[in-house]
């Protein structure tokens, strides 16, 4: 670059940045929702470029990689691609690596593409920190063909770490291409959650089954029961936008039509039906439509799907007594239809916390379903029809829910669904097959046994 050049290049910058200040940061990088269940030819580009890692695509040979373990590495060249790989493994570890510094307060999203010489073998990728170490994804690697590893991370402390791949079977040797790993702030990761849902979010009169649809398809064709949730959500911070500016009348229609099509569609499809989510804490449509405002949501949902059971979905009902918003006593016939069924969403409770609530949801009459419990003696009454877990995880935590820490290993959460299972108490069908998992957190494509 030449003098001239490198003192314009130098303004343009500086200009560049000045156009940057005052907007929100948050929105500098999209995140790459996309992702790969297909075994591909040629591996695709890396995400974000690379992101953090150097030499991504192997394109300045081994420069930033190094071996890890017993390993022989080497940089191999197939056509247009580069790549690295692993072979004369003797340990599951042995393979390449690249060394790192991790922040504490990121949030990591990682893929890479991988290969193996022979068959079709797990591997996964693992950050080594100072710590422990972090499973970042796995994949089922095939030979002939590329196969894209997607996960993502957080680490307890900041500090450096190793990257690595790794599989038990030792005999094959480990390919390696298109490593990509990008740290997001907390608040540009929350910006990418708002983004997606306002794309996704439909304006007034327009409704898109689309995602549903599949999502209904790929569960039929695994044997996942489905459950309908939610049908309407009381809480006024979950409204779209357009709602809050109708009148009552109009909202009135828009909850029918709303209530009508959704029940319509998958009428018969569903185990169940949250139709009014949370509304003992929250009152949004009661506030705009009258008191009776759920009853009329749940007496018109049993005339559209009679055959699948309705439930009021709350929290806090049995474990914590001083929530008066969500005491037994105020389920009443202007919250549900008669025999509505309640499912509560609760976390730590022993058997003696049980005894009473179950008690008197029996004399209420309610049959409830309990929605993640540390107690074997819910399972044994008769009035609790069965036990759904809200464990997704995220690395602030999640109360007292989640099933295993960011590290993958059982909280006690995790420790009675072992018992529970173990002992027979819990049982369901096992679903074996391959999907594109996409959570708030960590979107990831996986082969899958529940």
């Amino acid at each position: 670059m030449k003098i001239g050049e490198k003192s314009n290049m130098v303004g343009l910058v500086l200009w560049c940045i000045l156009l940057l200040v005052g907007f929100n940061i948050a929105n500098a990088l999209s995140y790459d929702y996309t992702a790969s269940i297909k075994c591909l030819a040629s591996p695709q580009k890396p995400q974000y470029n690379g992101g953090v890692i150097q030499n991504p695509e192997l394109n300045e040979g081994l420069k930033g990689w190094s071996t890890f373990g017993d390993a022989k590495i080497e940089h191999r060249t197939l056509g247009n691609n580069k790549f690295i790989v692993a072979n004369s493994r003797v340990h599951p570890h042995d393979s390449v690596s690249q060394n790192l510094n991790l922040e504490k307060n990121k949030i990591y999203t990682f893929s890479a593409w991988i290969q193996v010489s022979k068959g079709r073998i797990p591997v996964s990728a693992v950050f080594k920190t100072q710590t422990g170490y972090i499973l970042a994804g796995s994949i089922f690697a095939e030979s002939s063909c590329w196969s894209m590893l997607k996960g993502g991370f957080t680490v307890d402390a900041s500090g450096s770490a190793q990257l690595y791949f790794e599989s038990n079977n030792t005999s094959v040797d480990i390919w390696v291409d298109s490593i990509s790993l990008q740290p997001f702030t907390e608040k540009q990761w929350m910006s990418h959650q708002d983004q997606a849902i306002e794309k996704h979010r439909t304006s007034q009169g327009k409704v898109d089954y689309s995602v549903p649809d599949a999502m209904l398809q790929f569960a039929k064709k695994n044997n996942v029961l489905v459950r309908g949730h939610n049908v309407f959500w009381d809480d006024p911070k979950y409204q779209q936008g357009w709602i809050n500016s109708l009148s009552p009348a109009d909202l009135s229609k828009a909850t029918t039509d709303r209530i009508n099509s959704i029940m319509s569609r998958y009428r018969g499809e569903v185990i169940g039906w949250d139709v009014v989510n949370e509304n003992l804490h929250f009152n949004f449509f009661e506030s705009k439509l009258g008191r009776n405002a759920s009853a009329v949501f749940y007496n018109l949902a049993q005339k559209i799907d009679g055959t699948s059971t309705l439930f009021l979905n709350e929290y806090n009902t049995i474990e914590n007594a001083r929530d008066g918003d969500s005491h037994r006593l105020k389920v009443d016939v202007q919250r549900g239809p008669s025999g509505n069924k309640i499912n509560d969403r609760f976390c730590y409770i022993y058997i003696n916390d049980l005894i009473l609530p179950l008690q008197l949801q029996a004399s209420l009459q309610l049959e409830g379903t309990i929605l993640g419990a540390d107690s074997k003696g819910g399972t044994q009454s008769p009035k609790v029809a069965g036990i759904v877990i809200w464990s997704a995880w995220k690395p602030q935590g999640c109360y007292t829910m989640c099933l295993t820490d960011n590290n993958f290993k059982n909280l006690p959460t995790g420790n009675v669904v072992d018992e529970l299972l173990a002992g027979g108490l819990l049982s369901s069908p096992r679903l074996a097959g391959q999907m594109e998992m996409a959570s708030s957190r960590r979107p990831f494509p996986m082969d899958f046994t529940v």
